[in-house]
């Protein structure tokens, strides 16, 4: 029997790193920034074939008309869209999947992935997948990622026994580490990077969470259960699903559970978390330059220009920096500094909800 996979999409990220590319109304996940297509859409055309259904989608619930449109546009549209008032993190996540598989394709296994993660090699990830199958009918599968340097901004996996070829327990979660202690991780060959994507089957999950997190799995229940439906849209309740507590399911679960296992995998993956990292991946020319749209580079190194939308871009003489032109703003500083586009994406907002009361 062909092995069955339900994939669940989470597109609940807001990518405030990204600003003013990525907005509250339209963020990250719904723009092209690896490829021609969305993010999501680059997610739901790398879980397409025979052993895969229908995909799912959980977002924020003014993200409806994006989500439909852009599944709908290459040809996949969710067979159901659950739509959150406000975050609750992954563990309400996991248990909406859970109860949306149950309900959908109780004997498919669910596979919960984020929507705005690059996988360059999606062969090598669909063998990682095919090669948990097994395991994932009896233990939460989380997929980690082989580190190629140490890197600071993620957390890891500690391997434990090997289960069967490839499938290994669980020995520890860890939190993201200083440089020292990531250096030591990659030369000792047992950590990988925690990607948080998921296999599993809905009964594993739902037991797990009913003996690990009974107040996320009670209330993520009813709200599911008293949802209004609308085609394919599931409105939770505000009050009822505001009754979720917020956590982790790392937290809640993954770090508590007997009924875990990690596959390491390297299938090319990268969390676009900031634009140093979106220069890093993108296409270059012969002076390490990156332009989409409208620009003017005269004597210009190690740029990332992009001009989506925006007045045209224009730049002498500059190296190392990223200049982002959009209706919504204009960014510009060093690409050192991809890490702090957070604090002008909130100064922003602050400013459009000062203007808006004035």
């Amino acid at each position: 029997m062909t092995l069955q996979i339900l994939p669940v999409i989470m597109s609940g990220g807001s990518g405030t790193r990204l600003w003013p590319l990525s907005t509250p109304a339209a963020p990250k996940q719904f723009h092209a920034l690896a490829t021609d297509n969305t993010m999501i859409q680059e997610t739901v055309l790398r879980l397409i074939g025979d052993s895969f259904l229908r995909p799912v989608a959980i977002c924020g619930r003014g993200h409806l008309d994006l989500v439909t449109a852009q599944l709908e546009a290459i040809g996949h549209p969710p067979q159901e869209v659950i739509l959150e008032p406000f975050g609750r993190n992954t563990a309400a996540v996991a248990a909406m999947a859970a109860l949306s598989g149950l309900a959908l394709a109780p004997e498919a296994l669910i596979l919960m992935v984020p929507a705005d993660h690059v996988i360059a090699q999606p062969s090598a990830f669909l063998e990682a997948v095919m090669a948990a199958g097994e395991t994932a009918k009896t233990r939460i599968v989380t997929f980690g990622i082989q580190p190629s340097h140490p890197e600071t901004g993620f957390g890891y996996i500690e391997r434990g026994a090997e289960l069967s070829p490839g499938n290994y327990e669980i020995a520890r979660f860890l939190e993201k580490p200083d440089l020292a202690t990531a250096t030591q991780y990659v030369a000792g060959g047992s950590h990988v990077w925690n990607a948080g994507i998921f296999l599993f089957s809905p009964q594993v999950m739902l037991e797990e969470l009913e003996l690990h997190a009974p107040e996320v799995l009670a209330a993520c229940r009813t709200a599911y259960e008293t949802a209004r439906r609308e085609g394919p849209a599931v409105h939770l309740d505000d009050v009822i699903f505001g009754q979720v507590p917020s956590i982790s399911i790392d937290y809640a679960v993954m770090e508590h559970t007997q009924r875990s296992a990690v596959v390491p995998c390297d299938i090319g993956w990268a969390d676009v978390g900031g634009f140093r990292e979106l220069w890093r991946l993108a296409d270059k020319d012969n002076h390490g330059n990156h332009v989409k749209g409208d620009a003017i580079l005269i004597e210009a190194e190690n740029c990332l220009i992009r001009n989506d939308g925006g007045p045209i871009v224009a730049i002498i003489d500059m190296a190392d920096i990223m200049v982002i032109s959009t209706p919504s703003g204009i960014l510009i500083a060093p690409l050192s500094r991809a890490q702090d586009v957070k604090k002008a994406a909130e100064a922003a907002k602050s400013f459009l909800n000062l203007g808006a009361k004035s």
